[in-house]
């Protein structure tokens, strides 16, 4: 039998259950990126608040000038202060933060320098020192906004990029989007701070993958007492 015909009859016989359960690659919803790991920060490839600050300025300064209109000025009326953490954002009359309290505040923000990515098929939880955890769920849909007394949290998947949106009070909004390298090396976590809609900053923090040591200690959260931990067996 020529070798066609070999072919043929081998695909004719091939059981159906067999072509049934081959996966199907939807383009539409590709499969999630893996962002779990322990990351480190990368000074030199983030971006540093005052840089950034001062090139807006600059640009700023420019426009200004190619208008010839008044020119820039930094210091804005002030208005009632609103404090979150450690910091008070002095609100102009009328308008939303200025420009160097909101670059504080996206600062402050994206201070740690180490970030600890947990991932199962349930959910991305992204533990940061000092800072709630951000947790997501791995469903194709969005997630019902979680809504407290200092705002709300929504999140949800643009594509590759998982993205939370974050909602306090007096119109400010903190978005925080997360992509991970394809060679998953590097973690790339780009924090946007808008007031009002009229003024806002961006930074972009960058993290490389690193071996965290074991933990010696192994905690549980409980109802009663909160989060409790006990120093775990060491192995020589």
């Amino acid at each position: 039998m020529p070798l066609s015909g070999l072919i043929l009859s081998a695909l004719l016989t091939t059981p159906a259950l067999a072509m049934d359960e081959l996966p199907v690659l939807n383009l539409d919803n590709p499969l999630r990126m893996d962002f779990s790991g322990s990351w480190e920060k990368d000074f030199r490839r983030s971006d540093n608040w005052e840089d950034e600050l001062n090139r807006i300025f600059r640009l700023r300064q420019e426009a200004a000038n190619r208008d010839r209109s008044t020119p820039y000025s930094r210091r804005a009326n002030q208005g009632p202060a609103v404090t979150l953490g450690n910091l008070r954002l002095n609100r102009g009359r009328g308008r939303g933060a200025n420009i160097v309290d909101l670059a504080r505040l996206a600062e402050y923000i994206s201070r740690q320098s180490i970030v600890t990515i947990r991932q199962n098929r349930e959910e991305v939880r992204i533990e940061r020192d000092g800072d709630a955890d951000l947790v997501c769920g791995l469903s194709d849909a969005t997630m019902t906004p979680y809504t407290g007394r200092y705002g709300a949290e929504l999140c949800g998947w643009e594509r590759q990029q998982l993205v939370f949106e974050i909602t306090l009070p007096d119109d400010l909004m903190i978005i925080h989007r997360f992509s991970v390298a394809a060679d998953a090396r590097s973690l790339r976590m780009v924090t946007s701070v808008i007031s009002k809609g009229t003024n806002s900053f961006t930074l972009i923090t960058v993290y490389n993958r690193y071996d965290a040591p074991a933990d010696e200690f192994d905690c549980v959260q409980t109802l009663s007492r909160g989060r409790v931990c006990s120093q775990g067996s060491l192995q020589d």
